[in-house]
C-alpha cells in the first residue's frame, strides 16, 4: 500500500487536474453553444488585479508538477504551452498530468522529512517537506482551482460542485 503522504499529494494533484481539464471543457462547449468566443473565458479575472483563468491553470499545474517534483528530489518540468488558447490550456494540464502519472510512491519515499528549499525572486523560503505539502502545495493548488472555477461560474458556465470534485 503506498505511504499516506504519497496518497495525499501525486493521486490528489492528478484528480484534481484531471477535474480543472474537464470543467474547462464544459466552458468551452458553453462558450461555444451560446456563440461567444471562447477568449472570454481565457481572459476572464473576478477583479481587475487579480490573474486571468489562462494565468490560474498556469499556476495550478505548476504547482502541482512542481511540488511533487520537489518532494521526489527532481528538478520542476517545463511544462511549455504558455499561450493563451484552448489547445495550449489543454495541453498544459495533459503535460502536468502526464508528468505527475511518471511518480510512484517509491519517488516519494521520505519526502515528508525531506529539506525544500524555494529561491523567488530575492527571497528563499525552507519547508520541511510535509509542511510544504500540507500548507503550501495542496492550498495554492486548490486556490487557483478553485477560481479557475469561480471564472467560468461566474461567466455562465454550468458548473458545480461534481464538476469541482471530479469522478
Amino acid at each position: 500500500m503506498p505511504s499516506i503522504f504519497y496518497q495525499a499529494s501525486v493521486p490528489v494533484f492528478i484528480r484534481t487536474l484531471k477535474s480543472l481539464d474537464a470543467f474547462f471543457d464544459k466552458g468551452v462547449r458553453h462558450a461555444e453553444a451560446a456563440k461567444f468566443d471562447v477568449a472570454v473565458l481565457l481572459n476572464a479575472r473576478l477583479y481587475p488585479d487579480m490573474h486571468p483563468f489562462s494565468r490560474q491553470i498556469k499556476i495550478a499545474t505548476d504547482t502541482a508538477t512542481g511540488v511533487a517534483a520537489r518532494l521526489a528530489g527532481q528538478e520542476p518540468p517545463t511544462l511549455g504551452h504558455d499561450e493563451v488558447s484552448v489547445d495550449a490550456v489543454k495541453a498544459r494540464i495533459a503535460a502536468a498530468i502526464a508528468y505527475l502519472e511518471t511518480l510512484d510512491a517509491g519517488s516519494l519515499e521520505g519526502a515528508e522529512e525531506k529539506t525544500i528549499e524555494i529561491t523567488r525572486q530575492d527571497k528563499t523560503v525552507t519547508w520541511v517537506g510535509r509542511d510544504y505539502l500540507f500548507n503550501y502545495g495542496l492550498p495554492n493548488l486548490y486556490f487557483h482551482v478553485t477560481t479557475a472555477y469561480a471564472l467560468l461560474r461566474h461567466n455562465g458556465v454550468p458548473v458545480g460542485k461534481r464538476d469541482f470534485l471530479g469522478g
